[in-house]
């Protein structure tokens, strides 16, 4: 799961914009149940799949609010992945029709429906304004079989993400004044990420997931979606050893696996976080401003299998400093967005810190992972690589007077 805009709104995703796991009792949202120093998840689902729990039926729907309708989409045929470059991940986007055609219509919740379980690692939503659709189009229809390869975003300029689903995620439901614009004629990108590292080789299977999006008219605040990332410097342990654990080898690995970008963006990560002198080790962080004010209804962290804890600060270490997220057991199979008890205001110039920490010793505990080379971990799209990302729910904010 990959966008990087840097305080800029984009269009998981992660439906994370409407998404939302389960807790059990006793659990603080956002943290996990397994004991410290366990595993985050098993890495196998029982039915050899790629998350640690087996996925539940599709949750019943929250009855409708005023103004609201379901709509529900299924990409236009079934796709079965062809991962590139040697990989087990591909990342593949669908166009889909919402058919919109009133105005004022938002995009209120989202509740997206993986079709093949074993091989669909999170999926994310992009809207397309109405000018932007013919581009879509014409690189769908030159794209060999349903959709079209797109690592790291839609492959589309001026794309908005507007909801994504990660394990753990199920519809979450905010004030019924907020909600993602839709204009009539405007088109969706679903774009899932497969991984096929649990097959072991065998043939992955077809997939044709859909979404279940609640749709509802009548003037609303609008909503953004908003990630800030840190970087990933995480060496093998002392016990591995491999070529791959050097960490030039494991960059251009990354590179042949998802492109020239990918590579790029490690040492852009370290540029803008560390200035350009990468710090290895399991602990990362990153301070970003904002670059203009907004106001805060939700968040959620995503990092991948060798997660540890991930935080999201404002202001730290400043008398008006907070801690927005706090999950200090993660669980990739419960990546659900949290909604803010009342949103939080910011203003350009204030900071917001991101702070992951990661494991190399459960690559060996992981039956998904035990028996890949050992590998120096740097930021990458695949299912043994890592992410370090805060992914905010946004309104447009006032200007302080």
């Amino acid at each position: 799961m990959r966008r990087i805009i840097l305080a800029t709104a984009t269009g998981l995703v992660l439906t994370l914009a409407a998404a939302c796991g389960t807790t059990a009792p006793g659990q603080k949202a956002g943290q996990a149940s397994r004991p410290a120093g366990q595993p985050a998840q098993s890495g196998q689902a029982e039915h050899g799949g790629l998350h640690g729990t087996t996925p539940a039926a599709t949750p019943a729907a929250e009855p409708l609010r005023a103004g609201e309708r379901f709509q529900t989409l299924s990409m236009p045929a079934a796709h079965t992945p062809k991962p590139p470059g040697g990989g087990t991940d591909e990342y593949r986007c669908f166009l889909v029709d919402p058919g919109v055609t009133a105005p004022d219509t938002y995009l209120t919740g989202t509740q997206f429906v993986p079709g093949n379980t074993a091989i669909v690692h999170h999926a994310i939503f992009f809207s397309l304004d109405p000018a932007k659709t013919g581009p879509a189009r014409a690189l769908d229809a030159k794209s060999p079989g349903e959709g079209w390869t797109c690592f790291g975003d839609a492959g589309l300029n001026e794309s908005d993400w507007i909801g994504h689903w990660a394990p753990g995620t199920n519809e979450v439901l905010l004030d019924p004044s907020l909600g993602y614009p839709l204009k009539p004629g405007s088109a969706l990108v679903m774009q899932i990420h497969y991984s096929t590292l649990a097959m072991a080789g065998a043939e992955p299977g077809p997939d044709r997931s859909s979404v279940r999006m609640r749709l509802a008219t009548g003037a609303r605040t609008a909503l953004r979606t908003e990630t800030y990332p840190a970087p990933i410097e995480l060496p093998c342990t002392a016990q591995e050893k491999g070529p791959l654990c050097e960490r030039e080898a494991a960059v251009a690995d990354v590179g042949k696996r998802f492109g020239a970008d990918a590579a790029d963006r490690v040492g852009f990560l370290s540029h803008i976080c560390d200035g350009g002198k990468p710090k290895s080790g399991p602990v990362q962080a990153c301070d970003l401003p904002f670059e203009r004010p907004m106001r805060i209804h939700a968040l959620a962290g995503h990092m991948h299998l060798l997660g540890r804890s991930i935080k999201v600060e404002l202001n730290p270490g400043k008398p008006d400093g907070r801690t927005l997220l706090n999950v200090p057991e993660y669980n990739f199979d419960n990546q659900a967005i949290q909604p803010l008890p009342e949103p939080v205001a910011v203003g350009k110039g204030d900071t917001i810190r991101v702070t992951c920490t990661h494991d190399a010793g459960l690559r060996a505990q992981l039956p998904l992972l035990s028996k890949l080379p050992p590998r120096y971990v740097v930021w990458g799209e695949g299912t043994q690589d890592e992410m370090c990302l805060g992914i905010l729910v946004t309104s447009a904010g006032k200007p302080a007077a």
